[in-house]
């Protein structure tokens, strides 16, 4: 197992009702950025419940963070904080809006010329931020109980990642009943990204983390055996429960301690976020099976493991094994309502260059091992036609 340090101070306040506890939680002389997406928690009763919470706080409402939070909306925030002196964030909504505020909290207290320079250095600018906390209602990204977040700058197509733990939220609150209304959609989408987080971790090379190993194999069958659930019993409280806690484990940095990660079907993905506005976990699932089929020589113990562990796979040789994992992850992405061919979403082979030519200006290479160049991307999203 490799060296770690492992700190998380996010509170999670985790059930039934306990939007309420923002009372508590939210300094009592806050002046409070309420940020969060479109009209979904009005219609759902989310936003009165905040409201309510926040009692007579002074609070700027903040609304229109998109699905891929864009540079150019969250700078509008920026412009609220810093004119209005308000000094607590909160994020209501999903990961975007999660990461959004993030970005927002950051850049309000960015001493630069530029905020933009967050993402182009991955965070390491970001010396101080405003304090912020989260009311979820989406599960799937685990950034509300990270310090990781992912933000798009329209005008350039480019979708950038930053982290610091200066924006890890001081609490979460994780109210499973807040997803009951959800668009299967997006249920699947958050089912799809928390899994491919979970494999972005685990599917690397054997270090001898056997923990780290079981607890992600533990993640990736809840997913597998309460995904479906989650689409057929919208309103069932245990599955969504079940849901949500586990897509906050399955990126709150517990698992990845100790271990390599990957990350590469992630950054790929971004750029099709980025060129075709392309769901975050669209992009995941149509990026991973390839780039597992093309990796097999350098991640073979981990897929024989994962075949065997996690889809119940012992027959065959190793290569058939591996296959079949594969397969069934394919399967259970396309079980979920989530396509996963580059074709199905109007790419074809003639767009895969350019592509790959917007990863290579971002960064290359990819991969546990960097061997994750411009042409095995190339190899990758071919592959995925």
């Amino acid at each position: 197992m490799q060296n770690f340090e492992y700190q998380n101070s996010t509170r999670i306040v985790f059930g039934k009702g306990t939007i309420a506890r923002l009372e508590d939680l939210v300094p009592a002389d806050a002046r409070v950025l309420f940020a969060f997406g479109g009209g979904s928690i009005r219609k759902n009763g989310v936003y009165d419940e905040v409201r309510a919470a926040l009692g007579k706080r002074t609070v700027e409402e903040f609304s229109g963070i998109e699905p891929n939070p864009r540079f150019e909306t969250l700078m509008k925030a920026v412009e609220v904080v810093k004119a209005k002196k308000l000094d607590f964030l909160l994020a209501v909504g999903g990961g975007s809006v999660v990461d959004g505020t993030k970005f927002i909290a950051a850049a309000a207290r960015y001493e630069g010329n530029d905020p933009w320079q967050i993402l182009l250095d991955a965070g390491a600018s970001v010396k101080d931020a405003v304090p912020l906390g989260v009311v979820l209602t989406l599960p799937a990204t685990g950034s509300e109980m990270n310090s990781t977040s992912v933000v798009t700058r329209g005008a350039t197509q480019d979708k950038l990642h930053f982290a610091s733990p200066k924006v890890l939220p001081l609490f979460s609150i994780l109210d499973p009943e807040t997803t009951f209304t959800l668009p299967e959609r997006q249920v699947a989408n958050g089912v799809v990204d928390a899994f491919v987080h979970v494999v972005e971790q685990y599917l690397t090379y054997p270090v001898g983390a056997a923990l780290q190993d079981r607890q992600a194999e533990g993640i990736l069958l809840t997913l597998i055996e309460e995904g479906p659930k989650a689409l057929a019993a919208p309103k069932d409280y245990n599955v969504r429960a079940n849901i949500m806690w586990t897509a906050t484990q399955a990126l709150n940095g517990l698992i990845g301690v100790g271990v390599p990660q990957d990350w590469a079907t992630h950054m790929i993905g971004h750029e099709l976020t980025a060129k075709y506005e392309m769901d975050h976990a669209v992009t995941l699932a149509v990026v991973l099976p390839s780039l597992l089929r093309k990796q097999k020589a350098t991640k073979r113990e981990k897929l024989v493991q994962y075949a065997d562990r996690v889809w119940g796979i012992r027959t065959g040789s190793e290569d058939e094994r591996i296959e079949a994992g594969i397969a069934k992850t394919e399967e259970f992405f396309r079980a979920m309502g989530v396509k996963t061919r580059l074709s199905e979403h109007n790419i074809l082979a003639s767009d895969v260059a350019q592509i790959a030519a917007a990863r290579e200006r971002h960064g290359l290479p990819l991969g546990e091992h960097g061997d994750i160049g411009r042409k095995e991307i190339e190899e990758i999203l071919e592959a995925a036609v």
